[in-house]
Formats: C-alpha cells, sequence, structure tokens
C-alpha cells in the first residue's frame, strides 16, 4: 500500500513537473487560442461605437443640411441694403442676360464698379434644359432665374433694364437702348455713358439664306421658341385624331423634323421620342405607331464635337428607338407642308412635314453687325466680334465681347461663356487696383515709397490672358440614356448608358443658378415619373 502511495507520488511529481516545464510554453498557444473569441467581442463593441458615431453624424449631418437650406432660401427672400450708385466710380454696362453677362454679374464686385444691365429679357435661361421644355418633362418657369434675384443681392444698387440696345457710339461711349415690350411710356428710348462697355446679347439663328426657313420653321433658343413647338406640336397630333382625315395628311403631321445634329438638335428628338413612348402611346393609341421622328444633319455624322465611340453609339441608340438620321443632307427649301433636301448622293427629294425645328447654328445679331461696321480694319468675321486674349473687342480698349457675341479661338458654347464671364469679373477686379494705385503714386511725394508702389503697379498691369479649361461634354439621347465626354490626364473618357444619364442629371442640376431652381426642376423630374407629361395644348 504504502509502496503503491509512493509511486503515485513519485509519478505526480514527475507529471507536476513537466506540467511546470510545459506552463510557459501553452501561454503563447492560449492566447493565440482565446484571440477569436476577445476579438469577436470586440468587434462587436466596436462596431456598435461606429453605428452611434455614424448615425451621430448623419443626423448632425441632415439637421445642418436642412438648416443651411432653410437659411439660403430666407436669404434669397430678404435682399440686404445696398450702396447706391457712386459718381466718383466707373461704370461697366452689360448688354445681355445669358449664360456669360449672368456669369460676370454673379462674380463682379460691386464694391468697385457702378454697374448697369440691359437685357430684353429680364432673366437668365437654362438653355441646356430647353429641349426638356418642348414635351413639358421640365416645366419653363424651372430653368428661369429672374436677373433682379442677382442683382438685388450684390453689395451696390445694380441697374437693370429690360430694353434692346439698338446701337454703340464708341466715340461718346454710350449706348442707345429702346423698350422692346408691348407696353410703352411716354419714354421708351434713352442714353447711356459707360466707361467700359461688356457685349454679352449672344447670337441668333442661322439660316443660310435658305428660303423659307424663317417663316416656316421653328428654332429653339428662347422661352417662346420651346412654347411654340410646344403648341404647335400638340396641334399636329390632335389635327391627325380629326375625324376623316386623310391618311397621306396623318402621316404628315405627324412627321417630325429635326434639321441639325448637334447637341440641341439630338436632344430635343430624344424628349420628343421619350414623350412619344412614355406619354403618347398611351393617351393617343390610335395615332403613336404613325408618328416618325427624322434628324437631318450636313455633315457625315452627328455631334461632330464628341468622341466617335459616342457618335457610333447615339446613332445605334437612335435607330432602337425609330429616330431616322439622314446625314449627309442639306435642306435647300423648305415650305409650309414640306421640305427639299438635297441628299448624300446630290438627288433632290421632297419631304412633307408637320413639325420642323430647326437647329442648325448661329449668327451675328444686327446690333453686333452695326458695331462690327465700325471696325472695318479690326472686325472682319461674319459670326461675332473679334476679340484678343483678354477678351477686348480688337480695334478698342475699353469694349469686351463674351460668349456667342463674340468670335474667339474657342466654340460657341454655354461652358465656355460662362467662364469668360468669371474671367471678366477677375479682369476688372484688377483693372479697379491698377487705377487706385495710379492715383496714390500721382499724390505721393516720398520717393522711395513711390517705387514701392510703382513695382506693385507694374505687376497689376500684368494681367494674365484668358484660359478656357473643358469641363466636358453631355447630351442626352433618349430613354434614360446619355453620353458624356470628359476629359482624363492627357486624354479623355467617353461614356453612354443609363449610369451616364444619372450623371448627367447630377451634372445639369448642380449648374442650375440657383437652390430654387435646383428644387423646382427636380421636382418636375419627379412629377413627370409619377404623373405624367402633361399633354394639354397650352
Amino acid at each position: 500500500m504504502q509502496s503503491t502511495l509512493g509511486s503515485i507520488a513519485q509519478r505526480n511529481m514527475i507529471h507536476g513537473q513537466k506540467l511546470a516545464q510545459w506552463l510557459p510554453r501553452t501561454r503563447p498557444l492560449l492566447k493565440v487560442a482565446m484571440r477569436p473569441y476577445a476579438t469577436a467581442t470586440g468587434t462587436v463593441t466596436v462596431h456598435k461605437s461606429r453605428w452611434t458615431t455614424m448615425k451621430r453624424i448623419l443626423q448632425f449631418g441632415v439637421v445642418g443640411g436642412i438648416g443651411y437650406s432653410g437659411y439660403v432660401l430666407w436669404d434669397a427672400r430678404h435682399p440686404p441694403l445696398q450702396a447706391p450708385f457712386d459718381p466718383e466710380k466707373k461704370t461697366i454696362v452689360i448688354l445681355g442676360s445669358g449664360w456669360g453677362s449672368t456669369s460676370l454679374l454673379k462674380s463682379i464686385d460691386t464694391d468697385l464698379y457702378n454697374v448697369v444691365v440691359v437685357s430684353p429679357r429680364n432673366y437668365f435661361l437654362f438653355t441646356p434644359l430647353l429641349p426638356s421644355c418642348t414635351v413639358g418633362t421640365v416645366d419653363i418657369r424651372s430653368i428661369v432665374e429672374p436677373t433682379r434675384f442677382v442683382t438685388r443681392h450684390k453689395s451696390r444698387e445694380v441697374k437693370v433694364y429690360e430694353a434692346e440696345c439698338t446701337e454703340i457710339d464708341p466715340v461718346s461711349k454710350t449706348v442707345t437702348i429702346a423698350d422692346n415690350s408691348e407696353i410703352k411710356g411716354s419714354v421708351d428710348t434713352s442714353k447711356i455713358p459707360y466707361d467700359y462697355l461688356v457685349i454679352g446679347v449672344g447670337a441668333t439663328n442661322q439660316t443660310f439664306g435658305i428660303k423659307g426657313v424663317q417663316e416656316h420653321a421653328l428654332f429653339l433658343k428662347e422661352v417662346w421658341d420651346a412654347q411654340k413647338i410646344r403648341t404647335r406640336l400638340m396641334d399636329c397630333i390632335e389635327t391627325a385624331g380629326f375625324p376623316e382625315q386623310a391618311p397621306e395628311e396623318i402621316d404628315r403631321l405627324l412627321h417630325m423634323i429635326v434639321v441639325g445634329g448637334g447637341p440641341t438638335g439630338v436632344e430635343y428628338a430624344a424628349e420628343l421620342h421619350d414623350f412619344l413612348v412614355e406619354d403618347l402611346t398611351t393617351w393617343y393609341p390610335e395615332l403613336a405607331g404613325k408618328l416618325k421622328i427624322t434628324l437631318i444633319e450636313a455633315l457625315p455624322n452627328v455631334l461632330p464635337a464628341f468622341s466617335k465611340q459616342l457618335i457610333d453609339y447615339t446613332e445605334a441608340s437612335f435607330k432602337e428607338q425609330n429616330i431616322t438620321i439622314h446625314t449627309k443632307t442639306m435642306v435647300k427649301e423648305v415650305h409650309d407642308k414640306d421640305i427639299v433636301i438635297q441628299q448624300a448622293d446630290g438627288t433632290l427629294a421632297k419631304m412633307p412635314y408637320g413639325l420642323l425645328v430647326w437647329a442648325t447654328g448661329n449668327t451675328s445679331r444686327p446690333m453686333v453687325r452695326n458695331l462690327m461696321s465700325k471696325f472695318p480694319a479690326t472686325q472682319k468675321v461674319g459670326r461675332g466680334l473679334v476679340v484678343d486674349d483678354w477678351m477686348r473687342m480688337e480695334g478698342s480698349d475699353d469694349i469686351y465681347a463674351i460668349g456667342d457675341a463674340s468670335a474667339s479661338k474657342y466654340a460657341p458654347t454655354a461652358q465656355v461663356a460662362s467662364q469668360q464671364g468669371k474671367y471678366l469679373a477677375r479682369l476688372f477686379s484688377q483693372l479697379a487696383f491698377r487705377d487706385h494705385l495710379e492715383q496714390e503714386i500721382a499724390a505721393m511725394t516720398d520717393e522711395e515709397e513711390k517705387q514701392s508702389k510703382l513695382r506693385k503697379l507694374a505687376k497689376a498691369k500684368n494681367i494674365k490672358p484668358f484660359h478656357y479649361s473643358h469641363q466636358g461634354s453631355l447630351a442626352y439621347i433618349g430613354s434614360d440614356k446619355a453620353i458624356a465626354d470628359l476629359p482624363w490626364g492627357s486624354g479623355n473618357v467617353a461614356s453612354g448608358g443609363v449610369a451616364t444619364y444619372v450623371f448627367w442629371r447630377s451634372v445639369y442640376l448642380s449648374n442650375l443658378f440657383s437652390l430654387r431652381n435646383r428644387s423646382l426642376v427636380a421636382t418636375d423630374w419627379i412629377k413627370k415619373n409619377v404623373l405624367g407629361r402633361d399633354i394639354s395644348r397650352e
């Protein structure tokens, strides 16, 4: 018994010694074995902590966003008190209220200048969404920003005159304006003096002298153009449904022709297709299948400013949507019910139509041509006023031209005009600083201080020329698809489809001039998806 107990005790002692030797070695293993449990437990805690933090950040973001939006809306409705005109300051007269003029107006420092705006319309129009207005996708009022919504928030009073400039006198430095409204008072003409003149009146529609275009075609440049197109479109549809209408007359009335394969023409054809598929098919089932859309372009392909793959993608999409494209085709004459075209093979043909939309390009306005005639040595380009790299009209030191009114090395697009307007605002600030330095130097007696100011003046006179930064090109091509040609490094990125359509919408929303416009356009898009377009004739 004792020997048995002794052997057990001896065996236990040996086991204890081995256990004492192995315990240090097992500690790392125990730590590894316990790590998953500890990590899992900690992860749950960390995840809960992170979710709580994210939720708080989200709540603060929502509250902050609502508060900021509320402040912006309140501020828009409550403009501050403004300083009056200062006779000691120079006066800048801005002609027009388009992309370039409005961009300049938003950016210019009115503490430095007196500013006068003259335009036949008292609002800015977001033209990229104008094709959407022709079929009721977006309401016209949603893309209009009254000019006084901008000017009333400037630090100094800005005079706004809804009038048309009829003549510019560069010798006396005055512009003659005329009231072009239907209701006129006892005075309907006036002369306004200027120190600097900015011409941003845009351009008018190019008809290439083709007979009948001005009388029978509809253009797509202004608010009233979209209204005319919408009225004509609904008239054609309703007349086609008139009792006992002849089949050939129905085909003519329901044939919609778009002349011009640029972004405006392509987007209008796309919007018209969407209107047909999403609305007319439901409310005019007996006519919807007979409506035909034709796009005519004189060049070998549509959208010449876009990359080849996007042109092919657009043409393939139009083919799927049954939009007929005639390239290398020129319109030779326009009648009230048909057009004469010269086809790619040189033969002439007649094409009947119910609606004809002309979107072929721009030419200079009569007022601009009149000014060009006063500078025959430097103004020899018919499409607009020739300007230097500082947007100053060649032949003049105090007249500037931007946007479609100018003839520069840049394409006549809204993007170019907008950047030119912002550039001019910076240029005028530098000119004001230069004038201020010159006045200070003239009154100085201390030679050392004068030399210091002269060095500053030399820098102020070194004004950098305008440089255009291309941000890319976008176009809507129908069926909730869009295309985008975006710069990337030394090349570009081309994309198209539904995802690009979402990007197209987001870019257009962000480029609208105010929160008011963004809210209205977003609401219009929602209404169109939920309630459909309005098909009533206005």
